[in-house]
C-alpha cells in the first residue's frame, strides 16, 4: 500500500502587510516532500518576506503555514534556515567552528554544553561543505563564498526535514554555488525538502524540481517543467523587464529543440 504522505508546507491564504504596505497577497500553495523549490521573481516580489512569514520571522495580517500538518511551533526542529549573507554582522567575534555548532543550539536546551559529539557534528559538515581547514578562523576573515559554505553547514548541522535558504548563490564563487547545488541533491535524495530564494533564470529549469513564480502575489507553482514558461513568466515578470525577455528566449529554445550557445 503507498504510503500517504503529509505535504512538506502548506500555506493557506497568507497576507503580509510592512505597515500598509501590501507585500504578499493572499497566497496559498501546497508543496510535497522530498523536492528542490525556487522561489523566482522580481526584485520586491516578496520572496524573502514569503519564507520569513512561513518561518514565523514576521507577523502575517491573515492566514496560516503548516509544515507537515502541523503548525511551526509543533514541528520547529525539523526546519532550518539560511538567511541573506548580507543580513549577518560577520564582524561578531566567533569562528568558523562555532558558528556551525549554533545549529545545533535548539537541541541543547538553556543549560546544556555542547558534548565531543556536537563538536564532532560541526566538524563533518565542515569538512562536508569544504570548510574543514577554517574551523578556527574569524568568521570576518572569510571570503564571500567560504562564508556561505559556513552558514550551509550551520542549516545542515541542525539535521532538519525541511531548509530555507535565502538567495545562497549571490555573492559566491562558481566552485561555492557547485558544492551547494551537490549538497541540495543530496537532501531531496535523502527525502529532504528545500526552498531556495532564486533570481538567476538560467539556472532554474536545472537546479530546481519545482518552481514558486511570485510577484506580491502569487502567479503559478508546480513542477518546474509545467509553470517556468513564457506565460508564466510573463504574467510574472512583465516585458518591460530584461530578465523576461531572457527567460522567454530560453523557454523558446527549450519548446523548439534549440540549445543555447
Amino acid at each position: 500500500m503507498k504510503e500517504n504522505k503529509l505535504p512538506a508546507l502548506e500555506i493557506h491564504q497568507l497576507t503580509v502587510n510592512y505597515d500598509k504596505t501590501p507585500v504578499l497577497w493572499d497566497v496559498a500553495l501546497t508543496i510535497p516532500t522530498g523536492v528542490l523549490v525556487g522561489i523566482v521573481g522580481p526584485n520586491g516580489a516578496g520572496k524573502s518576506t514569503l519564507i520569513k512569514a512561513a518561518l514565523g520571522l514576521v507577523q502575517p495580517i491573515s492566514g496560516r503555514v503548516e509544515f507537515f500538518g502541523q503548525p511551526l511551533k509543533n514541528v520547529r526542529q525539523r526546519v532550518a534556515y539560511v538567511p541573506q549573507r548580507e543580513s549577518v554582522d560577520w564582524d561578531f567575534p566567533v569562528t568558523a567552528r562555532d558558528l556551525v555548532l549554533m545549529g545545533r543550539y535548539g537541541r541543547l536546551g538553556l543549560f546544556r554544553y555542547p558534548r565531543q559529539a556536537d563538536w564532532a557534528a560541526a566538524d563533518y559538515y565542515l569538512n562536508l561543505v569544504g570548510m574543514s581547514g577554517y574551523g578556527e578562523r574569524q568568521i570576518s576573515q572569510l571570503s564571500g563564498g567560504q562564508q556561505q559554505r559556513v552558514f550551509l553547514a550551520r542549516a545542515l548541522l541542525q539535521e532538519a526535514d525541511v531548509y530555507f535558504m535565502d538567495e545562497p548563490f549571490t555573492g559566491v564563487d562558481l566552485a561555492t554555488e557547485t558544492v551547494i547545488v551537490q549538497l541540495l541533491q543530496q537532501l531531496r535524495a535523502t527525502g529532504k525538502t528545500v526552498f531556495v530564494v532564486h533570481h538567476d533564470l538560467n539556472t532554474v529549469e536545472r537546479y530546481f524540481d519545482w518552481t514558486i513564480l511570485l510577484n506580491m502575489r502569487l502567479i503559478a507553482y508546480g513542477p518546474t517543467e509545467e509553470v517556468f514558461t513564457p506565460f508564466y513568466l510573463n504574467e510574472t515578470y512583465g516585458k518591460s523587464y530584461a530578465l523576461f525577455d531572457e527567460a522567454l528566449k530560453l523557454s523558446q529554445q527549450k519548446q523548439t529543440g534549440v540549445k543555447g550557445s
